[in-house]
């Protein structure tokens, strides 16, 4: 089959730091639970319960207010013991409820109820997705009924797009997730079809993973929906909306199929959909990968939510040396963790700890002006100068608009000096805007 890519720069990025993408473990369950009621794109959810208050397993305990915020569920059955709030490293307030573990399981090692949903109208399925917080798992978990709710209302042409484009090694959880539970995410996918009344799906795979296209297209075969497997590029940052989206737009002209708009959902987000709508779950836990220099014992997890970074660590053997680096995300694009009492959220995907404070383990220094970061950047720019730039302006927006960059990291990646060329692009060359 023919392979669809973006057309300039890109990086091949391995790390073997990972964990292996063959195998998942089960996390033990927390005595603790910390659940946040912002884990989703919109404002805090208002709590349902109060300290002191007994809770069920998947008991709704936070309701979404507004635009992008979603429902919240307890993912262990115990009592509210305190509520906490804390600045996040973004600068805005959390609130969270934690949960003392007590009282017997409703769900787990109990027999799954299955829940037929053919007949339901797609009416009915996306308030069933909306009353189960199903949001998009990973940042900025924008929810499902709304990104659906969207898609209608502006058009009558679009494709469903199963993104398993593992362009990053740190994507092996959701590589395993889809390994382990791919015929969830495939009724999944036509669940969500159904839903949003799209013309087709498309599963885009990266191309080194043809056997597991085939087999998402196989299963695929028993739904009454058109169905596609479109082989994409495997080069980072191949799983960016704008990169997945050049290779798609590749793809239908050159197959003269029509897509009309995208909407883009991973395999995680589509599994959860399948356990709200056929199992009524809402999501209680979420495949992880959890590693980086400083872990004993990388591992895949499936871990419940709300459960600390401190246990997590701890299950993957607890460090081998002082940590000087701890984030969420990849090494890339990752999201400094400044206390291990942070939980496992829906929008979690992996957690590092690295005994350098960066990937390469080298301190920055001065630009040699070797010029290795203008052929990886896929939009084009010039890293170097922009940076170069952005030292002289000296505050943030001092030469412009943010324009094309979207700070995939490429650039810092290649560069032999180490130097936060995307950091400096996005946040103070280019400004935020």
């Amino acid at each position: 089959m023919k392979i669809y890519s973006f057309p300039q720069g890109g990086i091949q990025f391995d790390d073997p730091s990972v964990p292996s993408r063959y195998t998942s473990i089960t996390s033990f369950l927390p005595n603790l639970s910390v659940i946040p009621l912002i884990q989703h794109s919109g404002g805090r959810a208002s709590p349902t319960v109060a300290v002191g208050d007994l809770v069920r397993e998947g008991m709704l305990i936070g309701q979404g207010q507004g635009p992008g915020s979603a429902n919240i569920h307890a993912a262990v059955p115990g009592r509210v013991v305190r509520m906490v709030s804390w600045k996040t490293p973004e600068g805005y307030t959390n609130d969270a409820l934690i949960i003392r573990m007590e009282g017997a399981f409703e769900k787990l090692g109990k027999k799954e109820e299955v829940f037929p949903w053919k007949g339901l109208s797609p009416v009915e399925l996306q308030r069933i997705i909306a009353d189960y917080g199903i949001v998009e798992m990973e940042i900025p978990g924008r929810p499902v009924s709304e990104l659906i709710a969207g898609y209608k209302s502006v058009t009558d042409l679009f494709t469903l797009v199963v993104r398993c484009v593992f362009d990053d090694p740190w994507l092996a959880a959701d590589y395993v997730l889809c390994r382990e539970r791919l015929k969830a995410v495939v009724e999944g996918s036509a669940i969500t079809a159904k839903a949003a009344g799209v013309t087709r799906i498309v599963f885009a795979v990266s191309h080194r993973e043809q056997s597991l296209g085939a087999d998402l297209l196989a299963e695929a075969d028993q739904w009454n929906i058109p169905a596609s497997l479109v082989l994409v590029g495997s080069q980072y940052p191949q799983r960016n909306r704008r990169e997945l989206e050049l290779a798609l737009r590749l793809y239908e002209k050159k197959e003269n199929a029509s897509l009309g708009d995208l909407l883009i959902l991973n395999p995680a987000t589509l599994a959860a959909v399948h356990d709200a709508v056929k199992l009524k779950k809402p999501i209680l836990d979420r495949y992880i990968a959890v590693g980086g220099s400083a872990v004993r014992a990388p591992q895949v997890m499936r871990a419940r939510i709300g459960t600390r970074l401190k246990e997590i660590f701890a299950q993957c053997g607890g460090f081998a040396g002082n940590p000087k680096r701890i984030a969420s995300g990849s090494p890339i694009r990752g999201r400094l963790v400044t206390d291990l009492d942070e939980p496992v959220i829906k929008t979690s995907t992996a957690f590092f700890a690295l005994l350098n404070a960066r990937a390469g383990g080298e301190r920055s220094r001065d630009c040699i002006n070797c010029g290795e970061c203008r052929p990886v950047c896929p939009v084009g720019l010039d890293p170097e100068e922009l940076y170069k730039r952005s030292l002289i302006s000296g505050k943030k927006g001092g030469i412009g608009r943010r324009g094309e960059c979207h700070g995939c990291g490429c650039c810092e990646v290649v560069c032999p000096s180490r130097l936060p060329l995307s950091t400096a692009i996005t946040q103070y060359a280019l400004g935020e805007n």
